[in-house]
Order: C-alpha cells, then sequence, then structure tokens
C-alpha cells in the first residue's frame, strides 16, 4: 500500500507470533508496522496514536482506518514507539535500507546461516526482538517467536524447537542462569538492551554459554556492534565531550512528526548523537555511561556506572543504583541506592570500595530500598529516583 505520497503505517495491537506475523504482511506489501503494546492502557493507547498518527489499526485481526492517519515515507518499514527521558513516546523511523543493513551485518558478525533458526522471546513492540524479526526476514534464516517470555521454554528451546540464537537483556539472561537451564546448547545468546554487568557476563562464561555483547538502541535498528566491533556499514566517532556518534544505513531516518526532537540528535550529515560516552579505539567500541548521568561532583566528572560495579561486588549487596543529587557544597552528591538484607553503612561502602575507586567517587550517602527501578530491558531509572 504505497501511494504517490508514501506508505501506509498500520498500528498493531498484539504480541508474539500474530504480531510477527502482522508485521511480515506490512513488508511484504510495502507497508510501514507501528507494533503497539497490548498492555497500554486506553488513554496511553490514544496519546500514542495522536502523536503518531498511523493510517490504519490492527487489533483482534481487525483492520480498521485511524481518523486523521498520515503517510510515512517510502523507504519507512517501522516505526518503534519509544518514552526516551521525557516519558512522552516518541516513534522512531527505521528504513528497509537500514533493516538490509543492520540483518546482514549482524548475520554476518554472528556467522548465521540457514543451519541456525533466531529465537524471539521478548516482546516485539522492542526493537531488539522486532530486529530479529527483521534479521530473519532479511537473510532468510528460520525464525520462532514466543507469545511471552517463559523461562523454562527459552531454555529447553534449543532442544526442543531447534533454535541456535536468542536474544535477551541481562534482567531475561540472569533468570535464564538462575533456572540452571542448558543454555550452553545455544550456539550464541545476545545480551543487549542494557549494559552487562561483568559478574553475570563471567557467570555465564562459567556455564560455557556463548555470550555476545550487542550495543544499540532504537534509533539504530537494534545493535550496531557485537562485542564492541561495529557490523558492516556501520561508522563510529568519539565527540569531543566524550559523545560516542554513529552513522550508517541502520540510523533512523527520523522521529516521526518531530522536527526539533530529531534536530536534537541528528546531524545534518547523518551522525546520530548516542547519549552514550565512551570511547572508540582500535575498532573497538566501548561504553562507559550515558550522557545524561554523568555527575559533576566538587567539578570531577563522575561515572556513576563505575561505581555501581564496585558497590555491586560488596557481599551484602545484592543491588545497586548510582545518582547524583544537588549539594549545595560538591554541586552534585554521590548517593548510591542499595538492595540488601543487612544493609552495610555508608562507612563500611567507602571503605570496601576505596583501593578502586577515587575519593571524589565514593558515595557520601546511601539509601536503602526494596528495588531498583528498572525499565524493560533492564535499565536502572536514574530519573526516577532523581525524582524522588
Amino acid at each position: 500500500m504505497v501511494g504517490e505520497e508514501g506508505a501506509a503505517l498500520v498500528a498493531v495491537i498484539d504480541g508474539g507470533t500474530r504480531l510477527a506475523r502482522a508485521a511480515l504482511t506490512c513488508w511484504d506489501h510495502g507497508r510501514a508496522v507501528l507494533p503497539v503494546d497490548p498492555a497500554l492502557t486506553r488513554s496511553e493507547m490514544d496519546v500514542l496514536f495522536d502523536r503518531l498518527r498511523p493510517a490504519f489499526v490492527m487489533a483482534d485481526g481487525e483492520l480498521f482506518r485511524y481518523p486523521d492517519g498520515q503517510p510515512v515515507a517510502r523507504e519507512v518499514v517501522a516505526v518503534v514507539a519509544t518514552s526516551g527521558t521525557t516519558g512522552e513516546p516518541k516513534g522512531v523511523e527505521l528504513t528497509r535500507a537500514g533493516m538490509v543493513a543492520m540483518g546482514r551485518g549482524y548475520s554476518d558478525g554472528l556467522g548465521a546461516g540457514p543451519d541456525d533458526k533466531w529465537l524471539a522471546c521478548l516482546p516485539l513492540h522492542h526493537v531488539a526482538s522486532l530486529a530479529v524479526l527483521a534479521r530473519a526476514y532479511v537473510t532468510g534464516v528460520p525464525w520462532i517467536v514466543h507469545d511471552d517470555f517463559d523461562v523454562q521454554r527459552v531454555a529447553d528451546a534449543p532442544h526442543d524447537e531447534g533454535a541456535t540464537i536468542v536474544s535477551v537483556v541481562p534482567t531475561a539472561l540472569h533468570r535464564l542462569l538462575e533456572s540452571g537451564g542448558p543454555l550452553h546448547e545455544y550456539r550464541c545468546v545476545i545480551v543487549g538492551g542494557a549494559p552487562c554487568p561483568p559478574a553475570l557476563r563471567s557467570r555465564a562464561i562459567e556455564r560455557k554459554v556463548g555470550i555476545v555483547d550487542a550495543y544499540g538502541m532504537s534509533e539504530t535498528w537494534g545493535g550496531w556492534a557485537l562485542d564492541g566491533v561495529p557490523i558492516e556499514g556501520a561508522e563510529a566517532r568519539v565527540a569531543a565531550d566524550g559523545e560516542l556518534l554513529v552513522r550508517g544505513p541502520m540510523v533512523m531516518r527520523a522521529y516521526r512528526r518531530d522536527p526539533e526532537e530529531t534536530a536534537a540528535v541528528l546531524e545534518p550529515d547523518g551522525w546520530l548523537h548516542t547519549g552514550d560516552v565512551g570511547t572508540f579505539a582500535d575498532g573497538i567500541v566501548t561504553v562507559t555511561d550515558r550522557k545524561k548521568d554523568i555527575i559533576i561532583t566538587g567539578g570531577v566528572n563522575v561515572s556513576p556506572t563505575e561505581i555501581e560495579t564496585v558497590l555491586a561486588e560488596h557481599p551484602r549487596v545484592q543491588d545497586v543504583c548510582v545518582v547524583g543529587l544537588p549539594d549545595e557544597e560538591w554541586g552534585e552528591r554521590v548517593v548510591a541506592y542499595v538492595v540488601a538484607t543487612a544493609p552495610p553503612s555508608v562507612d563500611d561502602l567507602r571503605e570496601f570500595a576505596r583501593d578502586r575507586l577515587a575519593p571524589p567517587k565514593l558515595p557520601r550517602e546511601v539509601r536503602w530500598i526494596p528495588e531498583i527501578p528498572r525499565s524493560p530491558s533492564g535499565k536502572p531509572l536514574r530519573r526516577v529516583l532523581r525524582d524522588r
């Protein structure tokens, strides 16, 4: 369904195999798909549709025309909704050229071929799983989609369903390892969506799991670097302020109907500002933090991720998230939110970390909470803690 003015955008309110087949049908017929989480409330859907203006909405297998729908550019094949930092939904316009580049580059990087079978076990309205389907579509590698995340079914999928490659987020990997399932039977377990904690990666390696770290975002059709190596067609550079930038066909066309937000992150020559701080040396991308999460305390730039990595090794710390809170003396003070059954004191934590962290990085305050708020991909929601 392609007209002179562009292609139709079809919002599909569904999940699992039904959503996958609807997406494939859209791609076969020159339409773009907007996967919609069926768990959204009616008011949330109204806001999403008003903002992104699909031409059609598919629900319960029925297709309805949406009033005041607007076409997407011809090259767009998917619009992925993301809330970003403000909570307002944005629509990431992803192109067919990007799908091809990502699909082939990713598969080549993993050596995926006809003897493999991709498993998408996370919701398809997230780019990580939609990209699994797109890679299979582009390369012809067989695929499986689970309707929901079932730990035992995912662990047994190599034996029961012939799956050889699976994409998960760190939280899912943790649950799979806890289950004791035979993850080593996968040829490759891709971990993305959030940084994989070193301790979790080490546990997986000890279990002979073939771990691959993927780095990317919704704006790049998912992962554009595997174990730090950019896939074919992806260029990387580091800006003067340390922010990582990426360019290539896998980069989004734009945020739908939002030229100001688009201009804020996408330069005219195609470089996308990732919002991450890191390095690119000897052909390897290393991410150290989110740019907006860097804490400036006493004029010193401090990485909360670095602090979390150290504090997480304390024997009584179950989970930790570090944020910067306003401080009259220091500008920002380092505050550690800690989940622990027998909470250590701030002095205990400072002493534990003193040999590995410079004085400005040591926490000045510790707050005990029952759970770290996280996104569905496992990223800590620092803004939620800051707002408290």
